[in-house]
């Protein structure tokens, strides 16, 4: 639980101009199929900031991207402002270029890549910076929000063509169009939502969402009393439907602003 407040005096007067409790939990789990967990995440409160890195199985050295993903965002937001915007374009094409460099040292024909999702809360901001196919959802009464896009093949293909209907393969369907690792730096998605007391938010890798439905994540979310419960009912829902992937999530509950 993180309890924070910002003061200021005036005289002898103290008056509080923010304050704000929250309570996290972060989860990893291997699942029932993979030889190596490639997932790696980051839960931060005294930063206010979590992150969620899925390693990119196909490509050797999938956990290795996503763990100096993480490392390298870890050492660059002790050089951002604590109470400021942060320059996210910037932040990941650093991040992707350390991971790049990583990846030639394993792999110099195809290297290595991950997705990165990263949540920063500031006031009663949510600041999103996002590549891949990992998401960030907020949970707000009643409703579950999908607040990232996928960057994939197939969500591409219906961005250029207007249609709803595609038609891949599955393996290309879920290709990534966008990663950190990749040669040519990858624009990243930001996003700025407002946030209110008593929302929930969940960053988790595709482990859990391709094979648990929006509502089932919803579910979980909303009926847990703690953040740790809810990210446990996650991975234990979708290790019952064959734990095929890797599972991750950080949970984020807002209890007061």
């Amino acid at each position: 639980m993180s309890d924070l407040s910002l003061l200021f005096e005036t005289g002898s007067a103290r008056f509080s101009i923010l304050s704000m409790r929250l309570r996290s939990a972060a989860l990893t789990d291997i699942g029932k199929i993979r030889e190596e967990n490639e997932d790696r995440f980051l839960c931060d409160d005294a930063l206010q900031l979590y992150a969620v890195a899925d390693g990119i199985g196909g490509l050797a050295g999938g956990g290795e991207a996503a763990e100096e993903a993480i490392a390298q965002l870890t050492a660059l937001a002790g050089a951002q402002p604590a109470d400021g915007d942060w320059d996210y374009q910037a932040i990941f094409a650093e991040i992707n270029h350390r991971v790049a460099a990583v990846g030639r040292s394993i792999d110099t024909t195809f290297g290595i890549g991950t997705t990165l999702t990263v949540a920063r809360i500031l006031g009663h901001r949510l600041l999103l910076g996002h590549v891949g196919d990992s998401c960030a959802f907020l949970r707000r009464g009643s409703r579950m929000e999908k607040l990232t896009h996928d960057h994939t093949m197939e969500n591409e293909m219906r961005a250029r063509s207007g249609h709803s209907l595609v038609f891949l393969n599955p393996r290309t369907r879920n290709a990534l169009t966008r990663c950190i690792g990749q040669p040519v730096t990858p624009r990243a998605e930001v996003l700025e939502h407002a946030l209110a007391a008593d929302d929930r938010v969940l960053l988790c890798s595709d482990g859990v969402t391709r094979y648990l439905s929006e509502e089932e994540i919803s579910l979980a979310v909303a009926k847990a009393a703690e953040p740790a419960d809810g990210l446990a009912e996650l991975v234990t829902s979708a290790n019952a439907r064959g734990g095929h992937d890797n599972a991750t999530g950080v949970l984020v509950f807002i209890d007061e602003l």
